[in-house]
C-alpha cells in the first residue's frame, strides 16, 4: 500500500534509538524527510547516517525538548532546513520515583513534564507551521500504562500517560478546523536490545520467561518496528478519517503483576 507520504517532512523527538529511532527509519523509508532530536550527540550521529542511507533529507538536532528553548529551536531549525512539518511524533517519555511514599513532588512534576507537557509545547510550536501546509498530522506516544494500573510501573508514570491519551483527543477538537489530526499510539512491552525488558531477559532469564507465558497470549513481547508501523499509518493520508483516537499496540497483553517493578 501506498501510503502517500513520500517527501512529506515529519519530526520525532527522542528519535536516536528505540522505538523512536524505528518510527524515524520507517518514515524515511516511505519516503519521509525526517528531522530528529535526542541528548546524545554519538547516538544522534549513528541515527542520521542510519536515515540518510536511506535517500531521504535528514536533519538530526541535538536538543532537550523538556527545555522551552531547545523545544523550539528543534521545530525551528527543521522548518528552515527540512521546508515546513507535515507530521510530528512526541516520543520523549521516561520515569522516575518510585511509590507514593518513595517519590517526591519534583519528581512527579518531573515525569509530567517528560510525558504530558512537553507534547503540549512541541504541538503549540507546529500548528502554525501545519496550518501553512494545509493541515497535518500529529501522534503522541503513550503507554499501556495509561489505563493498566497494574502495568504502570508508577503512579506518576501511570498518570501522566493518562493525561497524555486524554490530551490527544481534546487537541484533536480543537485542532480539527485546521485538518491537524491527532492520535495517541500506546505501545504494551517492547522488546529491543539494550532496552529495559532485555535487561530483564537477561539479568532474570526464569522471571522473564514466567512473564510472558502468563502475560501474552501470543507469545511474546512485541518489536519497536511493530510500534513504528502503527505510527507511521495513522500519520499518513490513508488515516484521514482517523482522529482524535487511542491506539494500543500491545498484543492483548494482559496485567499480570511481575515481582519487582517494572523495568523503567
Amino acid at each position: 500500500m501506498d501510503l502517500r507520504l513520500k517527501d512529506k517532512v515529519a519530526l520525532v523527538t527522542g528519535g536516536s534509538r528505540g522505538i523512536g529511532l524505528r518510527i524515524a527509519r520507517a518514515f524515511a523509508d516511505e519516503g519521509c524527510h525526517v528531522g530528529l532530536c535526542a541528548r546524545s550527540e554519538p547516538e544522534l550521529r549513528e541515527a542520521r547516517q542510519d536515515l540518510a542511507d536511506r535517500g531521504v533529507r535528514v536533519l538530526a538536532v541535538p536538543a532537550d525538548v523538556l527545555l522551552p528553548e531547545d523545544a523550539a529551536r528543534f521545530v525551528e531549525e527543521c522548518v528552515s532546513h527540512l521546508g515546513g512539518v507535515d507530521i510530528l511524533v512526541n516520543n520523549v517519555g521516561f520515569n522516575l520515583g518510585g511509590d507514593l511514599l518513595h517519590s517526591t513532588d519534583e519528581e512527579w512534576r518531573r515525569v509530567f513534564e517528560g510525558n504530558t507537557f512537553q507534547a503540549v509545547r512541541l504541538t503549540r510550536l507546529v500548528v502554525p507551521h501545519m496550518r501553512l501546509r494545509g493541515g497535518g498530522a500529529i501522534i503522541n506516544i503513550a503507554s499501556i500504562s495509561g489505563w493498566e494500573p497494574q502495568l504502570a510501573g508508577t503512579g506518576q508514570y501511570g498518570a501522566s500517560k493518562a493525561a497524555t491519551i486524554f490530551l490527544t483527543e481534546r487537541l484533536a477538537l480543537e485542532l480539527a478546523h485546521d485538518h491537524i489530526r491527532v492520535n495517541t499510539v500506546s505501545p504494551g512491552s517492547i522488546l529491543f536490545p539494550g532496552g529495559g525488558w532485555d535487561r530483564v531477559r537477561q539479568e532474570k532469564p526464569d522471571q522473564f520467561a514466567a512473564y510472558v507465558r502468563d502475560g501474552f497470549p501470543m507469545g511474546r513481547l512485541g518489536t519497536p518496528e511493530e510500534v513504528a508501523d502503527a505510527v507511521v499509518f495513522l500519520a499518513s493520508p490513508r488515516a484521514n478519517w482517523i482522529n482524535g483516537r487511542h491506539l494500543p499496540v500491545d498484543g492483548l497483553e494482559q496485567p499480570v503483576p511481575m515481582p519487582e517493578r517494572r523495568p523503567w
